[in-house]
């Protein structure tokens, strides 16, 4: 499931030939679903909550409806039934994420977090998360592995929950990991960036 809604996702959101290279992301197709997937919106507002222009906004809408995602209707852009399928798939992935602004752990940037459902085993040393949270726009980020009823970062710190209480428990009681869950932490200087980065960290462990 998750491979093929990588494949779908990347294919939908990358550069059509001929022509030139698109002006957003993988990430943005992901907000766009996750925000019409609560309400109909229009194409300025969507815009606007995406951080993208007008170009941008034009090409997501209509890659979207050639896709058979989202249809137009009085009241905005609003999901189709495939539209409904793919975010449950996105769910499925990504089933919980937090916004917990400043913390302990980044108390200089905002901090955003995503739970990636079972794929503790492909963090590895975390690295590769790492780049792909910075390359989206983060300033940090760094994953944990919930493990034997503790969330850990490997070869860094064993227990999480005694350098960082607070957070920690307020990421365990929020995003409720089950064993082997993976949490993509990433910082940056706004939301919508902090977002961006553990979207994108988060991204890269599917199918890993």
């Amino acid at each position: 499931m998750a491979a093929s809604l990588k494949k779908f996702i990347q294919q939908l959101a990358g550069k059509k030939a001929p022509g030139p290279s698109t002006s957003f992301t993988v990430f943005h197709v992901f907000y766009a679903l996750q925000l019409l997937s609560q309400k109909p919106i229009g194409r300025t507002k969507l815009a606007e909550l995406l951080g993208v222009g007008d170009g941008a906004i034009r090409t997501i809408i209509s890659r979207l409806r050639e896709a058979d995602l989202i249809e137009i209707s009085k009241s905005g852009c609003e999901l189709t039934e495939k539209g409904r399928d793919i975010w449950g798939q996105f769910e499925e992935a990504f089933p919980k994420e937090i916004d917990f602004g400043k913390s302990e752990l980044n108390p200089n940037e905002y901090n955003y977090a995503f739970l990636v459902r079972n794929c503790g085993e492909k963090v590895g040393s975390g690295i590769n998360q790492r780049d792909a949270a910075i390359i989206a726009g983060a300033h940090k980020a760094f994953v944990m592995v919930y493990h034997n009823g503790h969330l850990r970062i490997e070869s860094v710190i064993e227990d999480m929950e005694k350098q960082y209480p607070k957070t920690t428990r307020q990421m365990l009681e929020q995003l409720q990991p089950k064993e082997n869950d993976a949490i993509v932490v990433a910082s940056a200087e706004s939301p919508l960036r902090a977002k961006r980065g553990a979207f994108a960290a988060s991204w890269s462990l599917l199918n890993a």
